[in-house]
């Protein structure tokens, strides 16, 4: 009886052959279940969604990272991938090259925009399975901000937001820079929208995820939401997949699959309860 190695060493040379061409693009995934594990890679520090506590990774992703593998029969290995300068070198790095630090490459990667046109200019990947809509919110401190006025009325407040974010260059460049000295810095949204329940910032503007997990956490009340559109803001929203690798379109076909279920049995709905976030379907999906 052949063991594994040998089996699959026949197997690529029939392969290469092109004896068996399903069995070539089957490699991926049959990769992924021979090996028992799932490598996953998620962004380091990033609250809700994956950030590391008591010496776990856990959030959003780490929780559907798990159940993905579950569901394939596999552990999860969850990496941690500190962001780059874009998403373009978030995808090289995290999943068709590896990082210059010796990040090895994962078999699929978490909170990827889901976009067309991102796609296109990254072909060394496929982009699937999109399974949530994010969208940025402005949240001001009760009787601090009125929080659906005009935004040049924040002048002399304290507003908070994450440092080199969309938030950041959009408080800080509007109506030629009048709040820039206004803004104060943090690592992370999350933890600039902290700043403000703690009482150390009256505004934050950040994502609705990082909102609604840090009131959820911290059980505040002391936040209100603008519910109109914020002037010259040019982000409307957008759908969060996954990548895969080009040539692993098997994994992500399988990946799709589990997501529909996940996603029709609730139980995709309920690890974003688990967090406080409301769960909102991607358009794309």
């Amino acid at each position: 009886m052949l063991g594994r190695r040998e089996w699959l060493k026949g197997a690529g040379a029939a392969a290469a052959l092109g004896l068996f061409p399903a069995l070539a693009e089957a490699a991926p995934l049959a990769k992924v279940k021979a090996l028992g594990t799932l490598r996953v890679a998620v962004y380091k520090d990033n609250r809700p969604w994956s950030w590391k506590d008591g010496g776990a990774v856990k959030g959003i992703d780490a929780d559907l990272a798990r159940a993905i593998a579950r569901s394939l029969d596999v552990r999860a290995d969850i990496a941690e991938l500190i962001a780059d300068e874009s998403v373009d070198d978030d995808l090289r790095n995290g999943v068709w090259k590896g990082g210059l630090l010796g990040f090895i490459p994962a078999d699929v990667m978490l909170h990827i925009p889901f976009d067309r046109g991102f796609a296109a200019r990254n072909d060394q990947v496929a982009i699937i399975a999109p399974y949530y809509r994010e969208s940025f919110q402005l949240a001001c401190a009760k009787g601090e901000l009125d929080c659906d006025g005009p935004p040049t009325q924040y002048r002399g407040k304290r507003l908070a937001a994450e440092l080199d974010s969309v938030p950041d260059f959009y408080l800080t460049g509007m109506s030629g820079g009048v709040l820039a000295k206004d803004v104060v810095h943090y690592p992370g949204g999350a933890d600039a929208v902290t700043a403000v329940t703690d009482g150390r910032a009256d505004g934050v503007l950040a994502s609705r995820a990082q909102i609604d997990a840090v009131l959820h956490d911290t059980k505040t009340a002391n936040l209100v939401r603008r519910k109109a559109p914020l002037p010259g803001f040019s982000s409307p929203g957008w759908d969060i997949g996954m990548a895969v690798k080009e040539n692993s379109r098997t994994l992500g076909d399988a990946i799709e699959d589990i997501m529909a279920r996940m996603t029709a049995s609730g139980e995709l709905q309920a690890i974003f309860d688990t967090y406080g976030v409301t769960y909102a379907k991607a358009l794309a999906a």
